[in-house]
């Protein structure tokens, strides 16, 4: 008995042409058919297919909004990998991509000149995790996952993804903001410890330096203290929005799956 894909029964010389209808009809359903046969005979189709998570269309819909292309990266056949990614609101898929390629797509997107941040939770994301720019790891995944990943995500939802881009960003907003406040101070207080003013007020006063730069040392910590008032937004409920992904197979030639495939 061999249970597999089409592509592996007919390595193994089977002829799977009496399935094809099925499987495309499963595939369009988000669904990875499997063909099973028997001495070397087709014996009929299965079909398996992953819960999508409660939060994927909220998290996905919040990514877009701050900026970011989501990109979805499968093993998953053209077909259901499509299906899929217009049920959570993923306008580009990768599909068809073996384990082992998982990394040389992650490089190739970088090569287009973006900064990639990689989710994943298996044994085989972990080369792709330590290839990408930021590799966050659900924390219900794999040990070999978390240790390849820079980030963890300790609820394995994907809330922490947006929540996490949400308090980076709010981080280095805060850390050009202390620049700014040093780089003024540090303007103007200069010119001051070196007496400059000197000849018009008649008065220099160490102590004044000091206390101003005691001031200033303040107002960069309680500036960036306020980072500790940041909470997890609750994601709102939305729709999932009307796109047609692009699709491409392990880096091949780009391709329009219609709904109707």
């Amino acid at each position: 008995m061999l249970v597999g894909t089409a592509t592996l029964l007919a390595e193994n010389g089977i002829d799977t042409a009496g399935s094809e209808s099925i499987s495309a009809d499963l595939a369009a359903a988000g669904k990875t058919p499997l063909l099973a046969a028997v001495d070397g005979n087709p014996a009929g189709v299965l079909a398996v297919a992953d819960t999508v998570k409660d939060d994927s269309i909220a998290a996905i819909a919040a990514l877009r909004k701050l900026g970011l292309q989501v990109v979805m990266i499968t093993g998953d056949n053209a077909r259901t990998a499509a299906a899929i990614a217009r049920q959570v609101g993923v306008s580009r898929v990768l599909a068809e991509v073996l384990p082992e390629h998982k990394a040389s797509e992650i490089r190739r997107l970088q090569a287009e000149g973006r900064r990639v941040g990689m989710v994943g939770d298996g044994i085989n994301d972990a080369p792709a995790l330590a290839q990408a720019d930021v590799g966050l790891a659900i924390g219900t995944g794999t040990d070999v996952a978390i240790e390849a990943a820079d980030i963890i995500l300790i609820s394995g939802s994907l809330a922490g993804v947006v929540t996490a881009i949400r308090l980076s960003r709010a981080t280095m907003r805060n850390i050009r903001q202390n620049l700014f406040f040093a780089l003024i101070y540090n303007a103007i207080g200069i010119p001051l410890a070196a007496g400059v003013l000197y000849p018009l007020l008649g008065c220099d006063s160490p102590n004044d330096r000091c206390r101003a730069m005691a001031l200033s040392s303040l107002s960069v910590v309680g500036n960036a203290n306020r980072l500790r008032r940041s909470h997890v937004q609750p994601l709102p409920l939305t729709e999932t929005p009307a796109i047609e992904p692009r699709v491409e197979i392990d880096g091949a030639q780009q391709e329009r799956i219609s709904g109707k495939a």
